[in-house]
């Protein structure tokens, strides 16, 4: 198992983050990853820098591996996607790799064009994805169907292919993505779910890592560990479709108007207690997965870097 740094870009300013990254690297993370947001959930969270940008200094800066969770389609056409994704692991072999999903409207609706059901959706990432590797494979591409190519080629491939990564939340998903994907990555949810994710991929053929993120809350006090994931987490706590389809910040905040502390710890691994973490999160690792990615929904992260880094993760490698 590895454990790796999520970094959060709806939250901390992307200078700030690049600070963040390299001190995680200083802590004992062995990886990171980031997301890949026009904005935050949430005018309380309040930033959104461009991934891609702070990818290439934080892979620069840097030794660690790094992914990010991205969605082709409508913001990006897939050939742009696949020259971006082709750039940095041509820069930086077998550091890159990217989870490739279906999308959300609070990121996508800026282009102004409808926004599809799920079903469309997926179908439409079945087509980037096919478009992104046939490019990376070294073809000429057209297509036409849900997305539109015409005679695309990459002129700069890595010597590496860099891992096309299927992100999934539900078991119906992750069986699907099986078809395609070189991994799996997901998010923390009870056991029992997480168990069943992992089955379905697996039992459709599912191939490469499996990879789990976790949103956790901590601080020296349990007043302190609730206070941080209430405030930064209550809006994203709600499941498809709201979180698939509410398009501004100001939807996802009137929503979280309603969220109480017990739901946001149903999202978020919250305690100040060390060994309640570590016990934690030696549980979910157990279900199979090789990679964990920790996420402190705070804002803050130094104190967060250097007490898991010293007392967190030597007992989970241990």
């Amino acid at each position: 198992m590895r454990l790796g740094f999520h970094a959060s870009h709806e939250q901390i300013a992307p200078s700030r983050l690049l600070a963040d990254v390299e001190h995680a690297e200083r802590a004992g993370f062995e990886m990171a990853m980031c997301s890949d947001h026009f904005g935050p959930w949430s005018e309380r969270q309040g930033h959104s820098g461009y991934a891609w940008s702070w990818l290439g200094a934080a892979l620069a800066r840097t030794d660690l591996e790094l992914g990010c969770v991205s969605a082709p389609g409508q913001r990006y056409h897939p050939a742009v996607a696949a020259q971006k994704i082709a750039t940095l692991a041509e820069m930086f072999p077998g550091r890159f790799w990217v989870a490739l999903g279906s999308g959300e409207a609070s990121n996508e609706h800026i282009t102004g064009d409808r926004w599809p059901r799920k079903e469309v959706r997926t179908r439409r990432l079945e087509e980037c994805v096919s478009v992104i590797r046939r490019l990376l494979d070294g073809e000429e591409v057209s297509h036409d169907g849900l997305v539109t190519v015409d005679r695309a080629r990459l002129w700069e491939r890595p010597a590496v292919p860099p891992r096309l990564i299927g992100p999934a939340v539900s078991v119906a998903s992750a069986a699907r993505v099986a078809a395609w994907a070189d991994g799996l990555v997901t998010i923390n949810q009870p056991v029992e779910v997480l168990r069943d994710i992992v089955s379905a991929y697996r039992d459709a053929g599912g191939r490469g890592p499996l990879s789990l993120q976790v949103h956790l809350s901590w601080a020296p006090t349990a007043e302190e560990a609730d206070a941080i994931a209430f405030d930064q987490w209550r809006s994203n706590v709600f499941t498809e479709p709201v979180n698939w389809d509410t398009e501004t910040q100001q939807g996802f905040d009137v929503m979280a108007e309603h969220v109480d502390l017990k739901a946001v710890r149903g999202a978020v691994e919250v305690s100040h207690d060390l060994s309640w973490h570590r016990d934690r999160l030696a549980e979910l690792a157990a279900v199979g997965f090789d990679d964990l990615y920790l996420h402190h929904v705070g804002q803050e992260q130094t104190a967060f870097l250097d007490t898991f880094g010293s007392e967190v993760l030597p007992a989970l490698r241990g």
